[in-house]
């Protein structure tokens, strides 16, 4: 019951890239953790290409709507696009054959945890709206 009341597409949407966010968090500290081993290869989380085509978007990324009827229009979710760890199997122009760039990783690490925090605030938003509808103010 409580599920229908708050649990939304946008929501659950949401939750998900949160999920894949905190994943890449390990991912990333993983690589930085082993910078100076010799053979590392680092690995990467695939998540918003994989969301990108359970949502259908077109080239602009904007959703593809279908028109069923005239008083309908249905945006249709096909699957449920989950976060994916991907090794990186290139070479690196080190001596050891280590492909972490510390660099790209601490970007990357800034860069996920942007999206995560944008991501809880657009969560804390959904929750704060429904709490106003509930209180009726």
């Amino acid at each position: 019951m409580l599920e229908q009341i708050v649990g939304g597409k946008a929501l659950d949407v949401m939750q998900r890239g949160m999920g894949a966010a905190n994943l890449r968090q390990e991912v990333i500290s993983h690589n930085i953790a082993n910078v100076n081993t010799p053979n590392f290869k680092k690995s990467d989380v695939i998540f918003e290409d994989l969301l990108a085509k359970e949502l259908d978007l077109d080239a602009t990324g904007r959703l593809k709507v279908v028109r069923t009827h005239d008083r309908h229009m249905p945006i249709a979710f096909r699957g449920r696009a989950a976060a994916k760890v991907e090794l990186d199997p290139s070479s690196s122009m080190r001596y050891d054959k280590n492909n972490v760039d510390i660099d790209v990783e601490m970007a990357s690490l800034a860069k996920n945890s942007l999206y995560f925090n944008a991501l809880a605030r657009q969560v804390g938003a959904e929750f704060s709206r429904m709490r106003t509808v509930v209180a009726g103010q």
